[in-house]
Order: C-alpha cells, then structure tokens, then sequence
C-alpha cells in the first residue's frame, strides 16, 4: 500500500543496522539519531521493517526499541523475502528490502551507510559471492543515499557491476566513488552533483523516460572521521588471510572480518559508522524536500 503521505518529502531507511549492524546501545541511539536528523531537515523518516510478515515503511519508537534489542532476529534479503512474509515472520531489512518497501510505498528516496556487492577473495578466482542489493538496485528505480560501496567489498568489481546493472553512480559534492569509511576510493562517479536540486534533477530525468534502475548518490563519510586507505587495506588483507588459514567461508568471513578489524582498528570504525549515517540521512532528506517541490514529481 503507497504511504498516506507518499507526495510528502519521505526517507526510507533500513533497520537492519539497528538489528545487525551496530552494537548496543549505539544501534538504538543511530536509529533515532537518523530520524531526528531527517525532520531536523525538514522531511520526514520512515525505518522499514518487516513485521509478523507484515512490510512496514514506518515503525514507532516502541518497535526501534525491539529491533535493537532482540537477539538473532532475521536479515530479509530478496532471496528469503517470499519466506519470511509467507510464514509471518519478523525481520530487520537490508538496502535491497528496504528499496523493495519504499517502491511500493510510494517513497523516492532512501538512505543508508554503505551498500553490498562483489566480496573479496584471498585467492585469484573472481568472487561468486555478490549481495542482492546490487540486484535490487538494478530493477527498483528509488534513490539510494549511502557512502559507497562498503570498504570490505572488491570496489573495482562493485563499481563495474554497477556500470553493468544502468546505476547511475552519483558523487555528492565529490567526483570519486567514496568506499564507505575510505572517502575516495580512486573510482569515477558518472556524474558530480553540489545540490539536492542537482540531484532531482536526474532522478526525474530518470523516471520521465521510465529508466528502471535506481540513482545511486554517494556522500564521502566526514573528513574529520575517515579512515586512509593505507590505515584499513593493509588490516583487511590480514583478516582475509586469517579467515582463509582457519577455513572461514561464505557468510561467515564478513562478521569475522569485522571482528578483526574492530580488534586491530579500534573504535575510529564505529565513529566512523555513526557520522557518515547521520550524514547521509541529512543528504536524502533535502534530496527528498527537492523532489516534493517539483512540479514534474511523478505519482
């Protein structure tokens, strides 16, 4: 069902950053963080979520509270979506479900911290191993906020697939691809916007010629709180390694690899986490005031 307020300047955002991503209490302190900083700006927030199989664009407080204190709550991503809806089941959404919700919700334009792609691999064969989101970005024409491809994905292979998927890769205020906490990954954007009006500028261009895919606009994470590319590779490669050594395969190499880099970078990851989501929240709600106050908005 479209959101009663669909016409308005809405934001999407996922929840589960809330129930997967951060640890407590932060998680719950960065949900309503992100909410105020939306209405700060004039617009307004709508977490997503997916209740007793239910999908919901707008929870209330009573459920962000849930969310970030319920231990092994489910992840709906695009493959288990069907299932977990079918059997009513209750979960924290990714980008891709998120991007799902807000389509049918009638909302334009979502945010989040930094989006899924190509994994790394330790050895030479190319990774098989791609997140849905890149899936959902290629079919679901939303406009996607985020810092970039997240730091531990093959960002070469991410931005081509991008390129590949009809993505428009959009730098805000910048003309490289930022990599979640790295806030230049020496990758292009296709194309550099400096305003909100900028950027509403091509996502209508995009829905008036009825292009399917989504706009994907890239915020570098704060300077004050990003991390050097030469301070995390060398880190990532060890923890990759280490997963490698001690036979760590398929889902499981992310949440070691995290482990390990909280263990070696220390707190500048988590502080570098909130800043770039709140920052990114900021940058959808006025892309989201722009697109409500043009008079070619489509329905």
């Amino acid at each position: 069902m479209p959101d009663a307020h669909a016409g308005a300047a809405l934001v999407a955002l996922e929840s589960s950053v809330i129930a997967q991503g951060l640890p407590r209490p932060h998680n719950l302190a960065l949900a309503r963080t992100v909410e105020a900083a939306i209405r700060d700006e004039g617009a307004e927030p709508r977490t997503t979520a997916i209740l007793e199989g239910r999908p919901v664009a707008g929870v209330d407080d009573e459920t962000l509270v849930r969310l970030s204190a319920t231990d092994g709550l489910a992840k709906a991503n695009l493959a288990n979506l069907a299932a977990i809806l079918a059997t009513r089941r209750t979960a924290a959404t990714t980008v891709a479900t998120t991007a799902w919700i807000a389509h049918r919700a009638g909302i334009r334009v979502m945010a989040t911290g930094g989006i899924g792609g190509v994994h790394r691999t330790v050895g030479e064969e190319p990774s098989h191993d791609v997140s849905s989101d890149l899936t959902a970005l290629a079919s679901i024409p939303v406009t996607v906020v985020s810092s970039g491809p997240k730091t531990l994905l093959d960002l070469p292979a991410t931005r081509e697939r991008l390129e590949t998927a009809g993505v428009t890769v959009v730098g805000w205020r910048t003309d490289r691809m930022p990599g979640f906490w790295v806030a230049d990954s020496g990758l292009p954007v296709d194309v550099r916007c400096d305003s909100a009006a900028q950027v509403a500028d091509i996502v209508g261009a995009r829905d008036r010629h009825g292009l399917p895919a989504a706009v994907l606009v890239c915020v570098p994470v704060p300077e004050s709180h990003a991390v050097e590319p030469g301070t995390i590779e060398p880190a990532i490669r060890e923890a990759m390694l280490a997963a490698r050594e001690r036979g760590v395969a398929a889902g499981a190499v992310t949440p070691f690899v995290l482990a390990w880099l909280r263990e070696t970078v220390g707190d500048r990851l988590l502080n570098a986490n909130l800043a770039l989501l709140e920052r990114n929240a900021r940058v959808a709600a006025r892309v989201a005031l722009a697109l409500a106050g043009r008079p070619d908005r489509l329905s």
